[in-house]
């Protein structure tokens, strides 16, 4: 292949996506079944791991033939005859071909990563960034990975842990665990997930908790409650959303689940729980964002209720569709948007503007593929589906994601701000008024894997650091520093 191609979004500059991949072995990044390709078609000309040799390096940055995923794919397809580049159509589909361009830009990541890693490297214990340096300062730790947070009115933060525990953090003191909270499912990616203060909490003291939940050995669905902390106890619980037995499924993973509070509704997300083509299942409430009143009701203005689906009853709570794992969720401070963050396959994480009754493409359209390397489709578009606002290949685990709204920071002020597991990233992304991404930071990285972000109401910024072996979480803070 005589051609290279940068296959990012033509309006971010590549340094400020480039990532070292800690967990890539993970995700299979790097091999496969498209590494196998590259090795037989590839290889003899580009070099075993994209160097170059009698063809050009695809690794470097130096792209002659286009710049675009479109380009490239084309010129695998149809060749470049002048720069003696042979045509593939004939021993290469097009699922094969996409896989190829993906295994590009993952190649040239990892090529990036040692010199990323070392210019993020904290100095002194000081971390800086295009805008404002910072320190980051430990609240508390748990005894498991934690999940979600949320800050109560006394400055505490409410955190959950995926094996079934609410801790409080005030002041580097942990108080908890609170008794009495649902029991979780705890299997595969399952667990207790979010939590979320009601907006008139200090009228109400109600608190959301989502959560996965068994109704038989080894299948189970997410579900939603709330109730009220009082002397250390989980009490006067409520039903907000479960679903009937028939929904519950096998899946380890994809249970989602973030919450977000807007204009009187509770905007929450569910996976595709492995089962990819529910996402496009309008009577299942798989791969969705939903829409229900914060007392559980469901809408009648709802995009879907009423309706029907393939002969059957369309889920009435849901708002939009085709979303594979939506990890973060929130609305924007200006706007009131809802953004969403989706964790992809291998390669295709996405950022997504939410709005009513979109289908956003899983997994009909997609910018990645399986783990193993091979192909889940050709398609990047398709019409009547929705393109993200930005993607990222390769993965980073895109997960927790938040709006900040302090004031300590104040050239960061309405930037997302995004978390990644795999790659222990903390990116900052901003959004132009007309409502598209023209930057992305990765203001921190390898601290831990970044499950949630929070904007805290002492103007600094909260994030959920988890290690492996053995697993432990901490909430960490990020403060200003000159």
């Amino acid at each position: 292949m005589n051609t290279r191609s940068v296959f990012l979004p033509l309006w971010l500059s590549i340094t400020s996506l480039i990532a070292s991949l800690p967990a890539a072995a993970q995700f299979g990044v790097g091999g496969g079944a498209a590494q196998e390709l590259y090795q037989n078609n590839c290889a003899s000309c580009h070099g075993k791991e994209m160097q170059g040799g009698q063809g050009s390096s695809l690794i470097d940055d130096q792209w002659q033939f286009g710049a675009s995923n479109q380009q490239i794919a084309a010129a695998i397809r149809d060749g470049i005859e002048d720069a003696g580049m042979p045509a593939f159509k004939q021993t290469l589909d097009e699922q094969q071909i996409r896989s190829l361009v993906i295994l590009m830009r993952e190649q040239k990541q990892m090529a990036a990563s040692a010199a990323m890693q070392k210019k993020q490297r904290a100095d002194g214990g000081v971390f800086t960034s295009t805008h404002h340096n910072f320190t980051l300062q430990r609240v508390g730790e748990g005894t498991g990975i934690l999940w979600g947070l949320d800050f109560m009115p006394d400055g505490s933060v409410i955190a959950t842990q995926q094996d079934g525990v609410l801790w409080l953090f005030k002041d580097g003191e942990r108080s908890g665990p609170i008794s009495g909270t649902p029991k979780v499912w705890h299997y595969g990616q399952g667990g207790l997930l979010d939590v979320k203060l009601h907006p008139d909490y200090d009228k109400n003291r109600w608190i959301y908790l989502s959560f996965s939940e068994t109704s038989s050995p080894g299948r189970g669905m997410t579900a939603i409650v709330r109730g009220r902390i009082k002397d250390g106890r989980w009490v006067e619980q409520e039903d907000i959303f479960r679903t009937a037995k028939a929904f519950h499924g096998s899946g380890r993973v994809h249970f989602g689940s973030r919450l977000v509070f807007k204009d009187g509704y509770l905007f929450f997300s569910i996976g595709d729980r492995g089962d990819m083509h529910s996402a496009q299942d309008l009577a299942s409430p798989n791969g969705k964002i939903h829409r229900i009143y914060d007392d559980g009701r469901i809408p009648k203005d709802n995009p879907f209720a009423g309706k029907t689906a393939g002969g059957k009853p369309a889920f009435a709570s849901i708002w939009t569709y085709g979303n594979r794992n939506p990890q973060g969720l929130d609305s924007h401070p200006l706007t009131g948007e809802l953004w969403e963050t989706e964790h992809g396959p291998r390669g295709g994480d996405e950022v997504n503007r939410i709005e009513k009754g979109n289908n956003y493409g899983w997994p009909v359209i997609t910018h990645g593929m399986n783990y193993n390397g091979t192909p889940i489709t050709d398609k990047t578009e398709q019409a009547g589906m929705q393109q993200p606002k930005l993607y990222w290949v390769p993965s980073i685990a895109a997960c927790g994601a938040e709006f900040y709204e302090g004031g300590r920071f104040p050239k960061w002020r309405n930037n997302l701000f995004v978390g990644g597991l795999s790659t222990q990233q903390l990116h900052r992304l901003q959004i132009s008024a007309d409502g598209e991404i023209v930057a992305d930071e990765i203001i921190l990285k390898g601290q831990g894997r970044v499950r949630d972000v929070g904007s805290g109401p002492d103007g600094n910024i909260y994030v959920l650091l988890n290690r492996r072996s053995p697993d432990r979480g901490g909430v960490y803070r990020l403060v200003p520093r000159q």
